[in-house]
């Protein structure tokens, strides 16, 4: 792979493929084998690429590597993402976080999701936040014992608090 520092202006149109890059500007970029520290574009398509964060209106990603994703619309196909903030999101893969209104999942495990409406026929996530869900949803923590953990969780605090001042109360 070839290294290039930086594309300083934004073109209408990158193609890259088979090179490693620090930062690419433009109205679309596409990659394929390749490498991006940092992508600002209008639209950007993947495929077997990796970035560090992309910021876009609309994001295709196919197996692909991607640290953050910031998007209007994102979709995702056997890729692996760390955190994804997209008003509509269809995702099929593995993402550590998923911020979105709608959130349509297709065999996809997400780590944590917050999301107005969730739907798909398999819905895998550790911790899901959702208004609306629509599917079979296999979770660890949904909304529900999220707010019950929460309230354990402040009342066993307030109660160790408590029994702490009154044992270490100065004379």
């Amino acid at each position: 792979m070839t290294d290039f520092p930086e594309l300083a202006s934004r073109p209408e149109v990158v193609n890259l493929s088979q090179v490693n890059i620090k930062t690419v500007q433009a109205d679309l970029v596409r990659m394929h084998q390749a490498n991006a520290v940092s992508i600002a574009a209008d639209d950007v398509e993947m495929s077997m690429a990796t970035a560090g964060g992309v910021e876009t209106h609309t994001l295709t990603a196919q197996q692909s590597l991607i640290g953050g994703v910031s998007a209007q619309n994102a979709e995702i196909a056997q890729s692996l993402i760390g955190g994804v903030s997209a008003s509509q999101v269809k995702a099929q893969g593995t993402i550590g976080a998923v911020s979105g209104s709608n959130v349509t999942l297709e065999g996809g495990r997400v780590g944590l999701m917050t999301a107005n409406q969730v739907q798909g026929p398999r819905i895998e996530a550790v911790i899901l936040l959702a208004g609306r869900v629509e599917g079979e949803v296999h979770s660890v923590m949904d909304t529900r014992r999220a707010l019950l953990a929460g309230l354990a969780s402040g009342l066993f605090t307030g109660l160790i608090l408590l029994l702490g001042r009154i044992l270490f109360r100065k004379s």
